[in-house]
């Protein structure tokens, strides 16, 4: 194990290589948003885009955060705002109870929650905590995290503009329940204008690997894998599942492309949030091909 490797186990040094990358790209994606894309995407998918006529997958969602732009989105992309969407297209009763919003450190107070519950950043992409049993969580930690969420401008680390303008606020939702008291399978249903072409099943999320596995619609697995690897144990094909694909059609329908996250409880589906940019357009694919 490389000096690097051992140095980036521990939370401060993750810390300070985050808020590195976060004012390098402050500065570089206001100076020199296109330079910085480019030598981003070479060092995170191994190959030079063609931002002009994108071919790949990856290549395309750079192109879209260049010349696609949709308030809408913006608005989809605040975990508070969208679920305003969510309800007007229909789909209130998916959408998980909310336990609180909190808009700055003052207001934060974490004393009045629930036994379990999850922490949010709305305004963000992947900042999440799960509170599973409060006897064991370390408010104190999680407090100080999400003071760290609130000062991040996510436009700064992944030029992803639907971000750019967002209030940065944090969302505490109900903890959902399993019936084996793991957190739910996620579901990631990439949408391309208005169509679902691929459902993603993420599980394992509190194990050690967290498994991604991938499919048509027809539930028919596909052979590549993203960052994380496949499941040893092919994923069952959820009951819901033609419920979900119409839900997610219908939430798309406005966008060129879009990933529609659900869960899928004992028949019961609860809306997660909608990425137009995942991975910020920036995991690759293996095999390439």
């Amino acid at each position: 194990m490389s000096l690097k490797t051992k140095l980036l186990q521990y939370p401060a040094v993750l810390d300070l290589v985050f808020w590195r990358d976060y004012y390098r790209g402050m500065f570089n994606y206001a100076f020199r948003p296109v330079e910085t894309i480019r030598r981003r995407f070479v060092r995170k998918c191994h190959y030079e885009p063609d931002l002009n006529e994108p071919k790949t997958y990856n290549e395309k969602l750079q192109w879209l955060k260049f010349h696609w732009y949709d308030p809408l989105a913006e608005q989809c992309a605040d975990k508070i705002e969208v679920r305003k969407y969510v309800a007007q297209k229909g789909f209130e009763h998916c959408l998980i109870p909310m336990l609180g919003t909190f808009s700055s450190a003052k207001e934060l107070d974490l004393s009045a929650l629930p036994e379990k519950f999850a922490l949010k950043a709305a305004h963000c992409s992947g900042m999440v905590l799960l509170c599973t049993d409060i006897s064991r969580f370390d408010r104190a930690a999680a407090e100080k995290e999400c003071r760290r969420w609130l000062k991040i401008n996510y436009f700064h680390y992944s030029a992803e503009w639907v971000y750019k303008k967002l209030k940065h606020r944090i969302i505490a939702e109900q903890m959902l329940e399993t019936p084996d008291g793991k957190p739910p399978v996620d579901y990631k249903i990439y949408c391309f204008h208005g169509e679902p072409k691929c459902v993603m099943v993420a599980s394992g999320r509190m194990e050690k690997q967290l498994r991604m596995d991938f499919f048509t619609p027809e539930w028919e697995r596909l052979p590549f894998t993203r960052h994380n690897p496949n499941s040893q144990i092919l994923p069952e094909k959820p009951e819901m599942l033609d419920e979900m694909l119409e839900m997610a059609r219908t939430l798309s329908e406005p966008f060129p492309h879009a990933r529609v996250d659900l869960y899928c409880i004992q028949k019961k589906i609860w809306f997660g949030e909608i990425t137009f940019f995942p991975a910020t357009g920036m995991q690759p694919f293996d095999p390439f091909e």
